[in-house]
């Protein structure tokens, strides 16, 4: 990327304060990754079978067909996890291949791909929270990946000249560092959880297993996002509406997310909109907008 170091954009806050939760597998982009399952047959035995991440959001709760190897979910994930001994992440192995049928052409990506390349383009701090066990480096490599082969020279510009304004507003230091220290801050500063690695059960602690249960998991996730995004905006003196999206393919997801925003997360923080996107439904395309007004009044 060319240097930019002094294009700023100073329109960046005109639509106010925008960030965004995504979920990566069927939201983002078909994965090739397969969770190793058993199924029962039809003569009451129990065979190997291999799911994609699709077909697993419809399955997952029907253990009297299906389970994992041994009753041991590890075994189960081992394709989602950082246990293997190899030269990249499975994580970024799978994203490469997922995201070249799309650079080809020939593919498009899962429904919320353009919105995430947006929010890269424009700058806003992103979340990533996946039912995955890849540590945050892992999963922040597949974003950088993302943006370096997805985002064309123009867009890459314009990405740097809208986060050089958010530091110049904000004032955050290094507006006038190197390309490459910029998009390096900007992507410290986003989000990377794997609801199932080893990092993440340490900000789980006693209260659950973020294999058993994804869903409370993607919340207390949900909420780290929210407690970071706030905490960089409180004392900075920039008073623009607040917003948080959201996105994930997974009903039981969306409903649980749906659920916590309204009981805690609008209750917590109310002068936030949330919306969220539910992108379960393959008959449409761009997923279904819920909004979940907060007041929006920056009172912080």
């Amino acid at each position: 990327m060319g240097n930019e170091k002094k294009a700023l954009n100073p329109d960046v806050l005109k639509a106010g304060l925008k960030y965004y939760i995504f979920d990566w597998d069927d939201n983002i982009l078909h994965m090739p990754t397969k969770i190793i399952l058993e199924r029962k047959t039809d003569d009451g035995r129990w065979e190997k079978h291999h799911v994609p991440t699709s077909t697993f959001a419809l399955i997952r709760n029907d253990t009297e067909n299906y389970r994992p190897p041994d009753g041991d979910w590890e075994k189960a994930f081992v394709n989602f996890r950082d246990l293997q001994k190899l030269s990249e992440s499975e994580f970024i192995i799978d994203t490469k291949k997922a995201l070249q049928p799309v650079i080809d052409g020939s593919e498009k990506g899962a429904p919320s791909f353009y919105k995430l390349k947006k929010a890269l383009i424009e700058g806003r701090i992103i979340g990533i929270v996946t039912a995955r066990g890849h540590e945050p480096q892992s999963i922040r490599s597949g974003v950088e990946y993302f943006i370096e082969h997805i985002l064309s020279k123009e867009e890459k510009s314009t990405m740097l000249k809208n986060l050089r304004s958010y530091m110049h507003i904000f004032d955050d230091q290094g507006v006038s560092e190197s390309d490459e220290e910029v998009l390096n801050y900007y992507l410290s500063l986003n989000k990377y959880h794997g609801v199932t690695s080893p990092a993440f059960s340490e900000l789980l602690g006693e209260r659950t297993s973020g294999s058993e249960n994804p869903e409370v998991a993607k919340q207390v996730a949900i909420k780290d996002f929210v407690d970071h995004v706030i905490s960089l905006i409180r004392g900075r003196g920039v008073n623009k509406p607040v917003s948080i999206g959201f996105s994930d393919d997974d009903m039981g997801n969306v409903k649980a997310v749906e659920e916590y925003i309204e009981l805690q997360l609008a209750k917590e923080f109310p002068h936030v909109k949330f919306v969220v996107y539910d992108t379960s439904d393959p008959e449409v395309p761009k997923g279904r907008k819920i909004i979940l007004q907060g007041q929006l009044e920056l009172k912080l």
